[in-house]
């Protein structure tokens, strides 16, 4: 066998191979989850006002997901949390399907570890104004990791870019609400 169909023989392999996994498109895209944002200005939020979020199913053309709004640790404890949806938001949910739950250990924004669930008194959605109340049964102390847990959430109808605030009050006399950040939600929709 000559010296050419011997290097052939040894390359055709490797030409296949490299065809089939560049030449493949990649068969699923996934829901954008927080990443790289660019600050220039504006009304948006600052980049140290942007708070973590996880949709945790995160498949386009999915309409029910589970999203998780992480709070990150507060510097005083936590006697409410209200959240604050666009007026241009149209995604449904229930608030029986809302729950409060401290970030299990070690935790970042791809950790699908179940924390453990916080007790709620009240859980409040008010559909026409957008805004969910929550308010645990005892304070969550200072520097506890906690997230916001909406199951079953029926995605907007568009895709786009949703600006959802977060504010807390804290226990004492005289309850002042604190803005802590905001999610910069992006969903996609095929």
């Amino acid at each position: 066998m000559s010296a050419r169909k011997a290097s052939i023989r040894r390359f055709l392999p490797v030409a296949i191979a490299g065809t089939l996994i560049t030449g493949v498109p990649a068969v699923t895209i996934a829901q954008t989850n927080p990443g790289f944002s660019f600050i220039w200005g504006g009304d948006g939020p600052g980049r140290k006002q942007q708070l973590n979020y996880v949709l945790q199913y995160g498949t386009p053309g999915h309409r029910n997901d589970r999203h998780r709004y992480k709070l990150g640790r507060q510097s005083v404890a936590m006697d409410s949390i209200t959240v604050a949806f666009p007026d241009y938001f149209d995604g449904r949910f229930s608030a029986k399907n809302v729950t409060l739950r401290e970030s299990a250990k070690g935790s970042n924004i791809f950790n699908f570890k179940k924390g453990k669930d916080i007790p709620l008194a009240t859980v409040e959605y008010d559909e026409d104004n957008r805004v969910l109340e929550l308010v645990p049964e005892s304070p969550v102390p200072a520097g506890t990791r906690s997230e916001v847990v909406i199951s079953n959430m029926k995605n907007p109808r568009s895709g786009g870019t949703y600006f959802i605030n977060a504010r807390i009050t804290s226990p004492g006399d005289v309850p002042l609400s604190k803005y802590i950040g905001t999610w910069v939600v992006s969903i996609f929709r095929n």
